[in-house]
């Protein structure tokens, strides 16, 4: 099989299909009716010539298709274990060998072939890269105004100790009469272990969290970050699973138009 845009590309010759067919796994929902075949001659290395009636059709992964037609012609025996393919043509056998890994000195070329690509050229282009020190976008003067004017609200780390208590406190009601979830560490390895009692130890140190007495225990766990470092997360299923749900209906378009009247 060939793709209709190399025949049209290259101006190749078509003729009518003696057995059209329709073909449905081209495209998904589509039968593709094949009514055109294109004679076409090939190669492969240097040795290896041959001309093929090739059926053609829309293609857009390839551009030519050695099917089970011409595997049936040249009687091709094929090696699961290497992923090779043999036949004979005129007394002379051929093995068709997978393609090599495309990352595999794909853009590397030896001494000997950059020396005659210079040659025929006449001039050659060096890239050098250089790592940059300081890097980053420099902040505008606007910006960077802004952000001295708020240093205290955006600091680079998080001061020491809770914040101040403010005028309204917020808690969380729980279900009347329900059992306090005291549930059991989960299990970790003693890598995990230390890190998790580091990360307790600094939190309190900064007085972020103190020891409790409480009969509310919920677990906590690890999960690993993209820079190799941990996060501490605190599973809070079970509390959520007793506390109230306050729900606010969201007010009427046409209430909220009415009340910005006149705005």
């Amino acid at each position: 099989m060939v793709s209709r845009e190399m025949v049209d590309k290259l101006n190749l010759e078509c003729e009518k299909h003696p057995h059209p067919y329709r073909i449905a796994w081209f495209k998904k929902g589509n039968e593709i009716i094949v009514d055109k075949r294109c004679l076409i001659k090939l190669s492969i290395g240097k040795t290896y010539k041959d001309e093929v009636w090739c059926d053609v059709i829309p293609m857009d992964a390839c551009h030519g298709l050695l099917g089970r037609p011409w595997q049936y012609d040249r009687k091709v025996m094929h090696d699961g274990e290497r992923n090779t393919y043999t036949f004979w043509k005129e007394g002379s056998k051929f093995i068709l060998l997978p393609l090599k890994d495309v990352g595999e000195a794909k853009n590397v070329l030896s001494e000997r072939e950059l020396v005659k690509d210079m040659k025929v050229r006449g001039f050659c282009y060096a890239l050098m890269v250089q790592k940059e020190e300081g890097g980053g976008i420099p902040i505008p003067t606007e910006i960077a105004k802004v952000l001295k004017e708020y240093i205290d609200v955006i600091p680079d780390e998080l001061p020491d100790g809770l914040p101040p208590k403010r005028n309204i406190q917020h808690h969380l009601d729980l279900i009347s009469r329900a059992s306090l979830p005291n549930q059991a560490a989960y299990r970790m390895s003693p890598t995990q272990h230390v890190e998790l009692n580091k990360k307790v130890m600094e939190l309190m140190k900064k007085g972020v969290v103190q020891e409790s007495m409480s009969p509310c225990v919920v677990p906590t766990l690890l999960t690993p970050k993209k820079d190799g470092t941990w996060r501490m997360c605190i599973d809070s299923h079970a509390i959520n699973r007793i506390i109230i749900k306050y729900r606010f209906p969201i007010p009427h378009l046409d209430d909220m138009m009415d009340v910005l009247a006149g705005a």
